[in-house]
Parts: C-alpha cells; sequence; structure tokens
C-alpha cells in the first residue's frame, strides 16, 4: 500500500491498514514494547488528546470546532486507530469479525423498536 495521501476508506482494507501499522512497527523494532497494557493506555491517552479538541465547548460550538481544528482532529483520530490496529496485531483480533458480533450484540441489547430516536440505558434484564 502506497503512503500517498489519495487512499481512501473505499480502496483500503482493514487487512492493509492493520499490514501497514505492522510494517511501521517492525521497522522500528517496537514490537517489544507493544503490549497489550502499553497499547490499551496509548489508546486512552490519544483518545485523551482528542477530547481535549472539544474541552470545554458546548455543542453548538462543536462544528466550528471541527472546520478550524480538522487536521488536529484527524491526526487524533488516526493515533487511536493506530493504536487501535497495533492492538488488533498484538493479541491477533480480526477487526471486521469484531466489530460485526459487537453490533449483533448491540442490536440486542438496543432493539430499534424500543430505542429508535431515543438514547437511554438499556434496562438491566437485557443482557
Amino acid at each position: 500500500m502506497t503512503q500517498s495521501n489519495s487512499i481512501s476508506d473505499r480502496e483500503t482494507s482493514v487487512e492493509q491498514l492493520k499490514a501497514r501499522v505492522q510494517e511501521f512497527v517492525d521497522q522500528r523494532e517496537w514490537r517489544k514494547y507493544h503490549k497489550p497494557k502499553n497499547l490499551a493506555m496509548s489508546i486512552a491517552i490519544e483518545a485523551a488528546e482528542l477530547m481535549e479538541l472539544f474541552q470545554w465547548a458546548d455543542e453548538n460550538e462543536s462544528d466550528a470546532i471541527i472546520q478550524e481544528k480538522l487536521p488536529s482532529l484527524e491526526d487524533e483520530l488516526a493515533d487511536i486507530m493506530v493504536y487501535c490496529l497495533s492492538m488488533a496485531n498484538t493479541v491477533n483480533i480480526d477487526i471486521s469479525r469484531a466489530i460485526v458480533r459487537k453490533i449483533a450484540k448491540n442490536e440486542h441489547k438496543y432493539p430499534v423498536e424500543q430505542f429508535k430516536g431515543v438514547y437511554k440505558k438499556p434496562d438491566k434484564d437485557v443482557p
């Protein structure tokens, strides 16, 4: 996969992204640092950096912040995704299968009839 800015979600598979992340890690001999605990912490740290872009903004200001800070938003989201892909590589998780399985669980937990247009916590008796 090229490093061009012209690649897109439409043309790039999760497998290709995982391979590119692993290539980056391997070229630097960082596998020894990419332990699940370290990656989990890195994901949380990068997520906090993403949240920081919106800190102290109310809902009405979010669109303006996105326009003003889009390059930083992209970088922080990419950092999170890179660490997530690295975690998947490290613990051998098939991301597509995991996401589809989790969506199926959420469909059961949040049935359309009960949650359409409304967000609330489900009753405790819904597994």
